[in-house]
């Protein structure tokens, strides 16, 4: 039995074509997590990708690295580290590369985990 996919027929980049088109944080109502939405363009090999969420002084708070994804629609929760009270600025950065070539720009966004009510 055949069983069909509509994004089988989505054209696929080459690894030099791949890109980050989305990337989206939202905090969690606990203030210690982190929702992220990550969107690339359909591959035609898995890329490996890194994130990392830094905290208003520029230090890392959390990172997570993605291993050739099944997916380019990718939704995960990242922790954050060493804070006693979250609140602040944040940057979320994400990159996408190969291992033998080639890599993408960073993209970045910024947002606030606001404080306890």
């Amino acid at each position: 039995m055949d069983f069909f996919f509509p994004d089988d027929l989505t054209p696929r980049a080459a690894p030099a074509e791949t890109r980050i088109t989305s990337l989206r944080a939202e905090p969690y109502p606990d203030r210690g997590r982190v929702r992220v939405n990550l969107e690339i363009t359909p591959f035609q090999t898995r890329p490996h990708v890194d994130v990392i969420l830094l905290d208003s002084d520029g230090e890392e708070v959390a990172a997570t690295s993605l291993v050739e994804p099944m997916t380019w629609k990718l939704e995960f929760t990242l922790h954050v580290r060493g804070k006693t009270d979250p609140a602040g600025d944040y940057r979320l950065e994400a990159r996408l590369y190969y291992p033998d070539g080639p890599a993408a720009e960073p993209v970045s966004i910024e947002f606030t985990i606001p404080a306890a009510e």
